[in-house]
């Protein structure tokens, strides 16, 4: 029989991909293990591999499709002894779960919507269910829909059309319901026979539920953006150019909105006396042995500031336990290791690859795994589990000449740190004015997770093994 190719998951949190490109065509073979898709998730570009041997009967899915939501079948493949001509009619459950495009077509997909009235499948969508009896077959209690009753046109709402399958469109026109007053659950809102069976004549739209003893929502609640055109008509036509957002970019915004609406945000900051720690940089990488390679001898590891910011965190951290927290809503999450994010820019917009258990790492480590990262980083070849999750994470402006800055929280983190740049600054010793090398560092919190004299605690952990660098290597 048929096997379906599906858009992976290819991290847990991952609703949808871009289909890049496709390594295979119609008629070619695949064993297991071959590379057949390439996927761009938000952040990042990853292979797709074949899990099945077979012949390529059908790719549904075409590349450059944006927005191809998780299970939804992109391709079939043929089995041995079956003909890839006689399978291209099918497509199991890509109806289910079509992928979005810049500009859909609601009817492409109406066909196996229409063969295919309801599925038993539990699995999401993963393509295993089979399809039930259409309409009134079999004595299902479905209503029975003649081959005379037409779909019509697509109708229309204040000018707007109502994207519903064809076989919605007929049951709706039989029962006399107005589609206007029907919620659609198929993909993009698009009704579909089931939604038409359970609407009544003249019903109006479900109302959203309100879970039990939350309050309702208000109007007030959220101001909506401005849209797109109110935007535009602010500015003369022809003084700008409009550049689509890409994944990553709309992902990013998505995520701030989130952290800014939902984590409530408190700063603190403090100056941080760095002269020791520049010059235990300067012995240590002086002392680092040199290494052969293909470019000729280079020293095994160079540490920058920030690799020594990354373990300064991650260390206190560990002395004050209670930080290292995350929240979610039925319990704290407290952590048992540092696993340190830092923000790169990248092309675009910026990513946090994370150090991981950076508490027990040597300098040495984490300034080889951070600088490998951050090339991977920029070319869009980390993998999900490199730069998701997290305990905290480290901003740093600072060779910008940014003197102090506060950075936004990335859930699930309970803080991050936003590191200002070094400076000669005068200071006051012994009651004597002296010139020091100072640097300004910001600490923003969740204030659900973690006190205000608690992140004080932390940031003064961290003050500590700054300014008393030595600390951080026993």
């Amino acid at each position: 029989m048929a096997i379906e190719i599906t858009m992976p998951a290819l991290s847990p949190t991952m609703e949808e991909g871009n289909l890049a490109s496709w390594t295979v065509k119609v008629g070619d073979k695949v064993e297991p293990g071959d590379v057949i898709a390439e996927i761009e998730t938000d952040k990042a570009t990853m292979e797709v591999e074949a899990v099945d041997e077979g012949t390529v009967a059908e790719i549904l899915v075409e590349a450059g499709t944006e927005g191809v939501k998780v299970n939804a079948v992109i391709a079939i493949l043929a089995e041995e002894g079956e003909d890839p001509a006689e399978l291209k009619a099918g497509g199991g459950k890509s109806a289910a779960a079509e992928p979005q495009k810049d500009t859909p077509d609601p009817d492409k997909a109406a066909a196996r919507d229409d063969a295919k009235v309801s599925e038993t499948s539990s699995d999401g969508g993963a393509g295993h269910g089979k399809p039930q009896p259409a309409a009134g077959a079999n004595g299902s209690g479905k209503t029975d829909v003649p081959d005379s009753v037409k779909a019509g046109p697509a109708p229309t709402k204040d000018g707007e059309r109502i994207f519903s399958t064809p076989l919605a469109r007929r049951v709706a026109q039989q029962k006399g319901i107005d589609l206007a007053c029907v919620s659609g659950s198929g993909p993009r809102g698009r009704i579909v026979l089931a939604d038409v069976e359970s609407a009544k004549p003249g019903a109006a739209p479900k109302a959203a539920e309100t879970p039990k003893g939350a309050a309702a929502p208000t109007a007030a609640a959220a101001p909506a953006p401005m849209a797109d055109d109110a935007v535009l008509k602010l500015f003369e036509e022809g003084s700008y150019e409009l550049v689509k957002h890409d994944g990553m970019r709309k992902t990013i915004a998505k995520r701030l909105v989130q952290a800014k609406q939902t984590v409530p945000h408190f700063y603190l900051t403090r100056d941080c006396r760095i002269d020791a720690l520049l010059k235990l940089r300067s012995e240590i990488n002086k002392s680092a042995p040199v290494r052969k390679g293909d470019d000729g001898e280079k020293p095994a590891f160079k540490l920058s500031v920030n690799d020594m910011v990354i373990k300064a965190m991650a260390k206190a951290l560990m002395a004050v336990p209670d930080a290292n927290a995350s929240w979610t809503e039925d319990a704290m999450v407290k952590h048992k290791h540092a696993d340190v994010g830092v923000a790169v820019a990248i092309p675009g917009g910026l990513i946090t690859p994370i150090i991981r258990k950076a508490d027990e790492k040597a300098l040495s480590t984490i300034s080889n795994e951070m600088k490998d990262m951050a090339r991977r980083a920029r070319d869009r070849k980390l993998k999900p589990e490199e730069y998701q999750g997290g305990t905290t994470a480290v901003s740093n402006l600072g060779m910008f000449g940014v003197r102090e800055f506060a950075a936004v929280i990335n859930p699930p983190h309970g803080t991050i740190l936003a590191i200002g740049a070094g400076e000669k600054r005068p200071v006051v010793t012994d009651d004597a004015v002296a010139i020091a090398t100072m640097m300004t560092v910001t600490l923003s919190v969740d204030h659900r997770a973690v006190d205000g004299a608690l992140g004080a605690e932390l940031l003064d952990a961290f003050h500590g093994f700054i300014e008393n660098p030595m600390s951080m290597l026993v």
